[in-house]
């Protein structure tokens, strides 16, 4: 073993209180050990910023275990294998994806990881449109929206990793899509580049009104991101037997006070509507699937995917607030450079 190789790695120092300060992370260094056998050392390039993560943070129940004081960061990430010892599920020079964490190398026995193919797309792809926030998408529109040709889908955080995959998939299968996302660039990527029918600054608009607009029968399905009280004005423009998706809620992740819930939530009887929760585990056994059909319809130029790409785990923090402060476009990732 190369006794030169030192880890670099995030690790989580204190619960955040609202938003994640100096003292949440420390940046610590550590000697990669030998390998046992049945052991692969992996070289990460790219780590995966997921809103999910703040809410990995908090010491609460939920669908996964929280990250505990002491441990790496938990994320997705990507990189090489460059040693094995023994009989090992990848090879020395194989592209593979997974639960690696905010470090620069990762010892396993490739539980949780994946083979990718570097000449099929680039990788970082693999950690947006063709990893979790597509699996998301995919899977959360389709399976849990159930849309239907000719039907109305208002998707918030628009312009983000997943929401403007999730606008792309339901164009594809003949709806009318309406964006909401921050900002004249955003909203003007999400109808331009992206090809949604149109979109609403939420910041300069008046959400009311411009539901009204562009929605003027109503919602048949609403995909939230956000939470708090778009959703809650969502639900006053639902159609009958609509459904909501609830795949996430980022404008209440870091609340230090109440959360923000629906108070609008009687729409849902009057309208014989659900709102339903997607946690993208659920279909890990059918990812394959959605993989090879986002990937058919990115080669065929149905759906475009941006990843906005930082440098440095030392950054790790400044770079990881970009997801609530909205400033970023398509699928936030980190660039490993240690």
């Amino acid at each position: 073993m190369d006794t030169n190789l030192i880890n670099y790695k995030q690790v989580l120092k204190n619960r955040p209180y609202g938003i994640p300060d100096d003292n949440t992370w420390e940046l610590v260094k550590t000697k990669i050990e030998d390998l046992k056998d049945g052991e692969m050392l992996i070289q990460q390039d790219y780590i995966s910023l997921d809103p999910a993560m703040r809410g990995w943070m908090n010491d609460v129940r939920s669908y996964i275990p929280p990250v505990q004081i002491g441990e790496v960061m938990r994320a997705g990430s990507l990189g090489r294998v460059i040693r094995v010892s023994g009989k090992t599920p990848f090879k020395v020079g194989d592209y593979v994806s997974g639960w690696g964490g905010v470090q620069s190398y990762i010892i396993t026995k490739g539980e949780n990881f994946y083979k990718i193919n570097p000449d099929r797309s680039s990788l970082t792809s693999y950690l947006g449109a063709l990893g979790m926030p597509g699996m998301t998408a995919y899977f959360g529109i389709l399976e849990v929206g159930e849309i239907k040709e000719g039907e109305t889908v208002l998707v918030s955080g628009a312009a983000g990793a997943v929401g403007s995959i999730v606008g792309q998939i339901a164009k594809i299968k003949g709806c009318n899509v309406v964006g909401i996302a921050g900002g004249k660039s955003k909203s003007k990527y999400v109808v331009e580049s992206l090809g949604f029918d149109s979109c609403i600054d939420y910041k300069e608009a008046n959400l009311v009104n411009e539901l009204k607009k562009y929605c003027p029968k109503g919602i048949d399905v609403y995909f939230d991101n956000v939470g708090g009280e778009i959703l809650d004005t969502a639900l006053v423009f639902l159609r009958k037997k609509a459904r909501v998706v609830i795949c996430g809620a980022i404008s209440q992740y870091n609340s230090t006070g109440n959360i923000i819930g629906p108070k609008n939530y009687l729409s849902l009887l009057v309208n014989r509507a659900s709102m339903r929760g997607m946690i993208v585990l659920d279909y890990a056994a059918e990812y394959g699937v959605a993989m090879k059909q986002i990937s058919e319809w990115i080669q065929e130029g149905r759906i475009v995917h941006k990843e906005d790409v930082y440098e440095g785990i030392e950054n790790f923090r400044d770079v990881f607030l970009r997801l609530f402060t909205g400033d970023k476009i398509g699928k936030l990732i980190l660039k490993i450079s240690k």
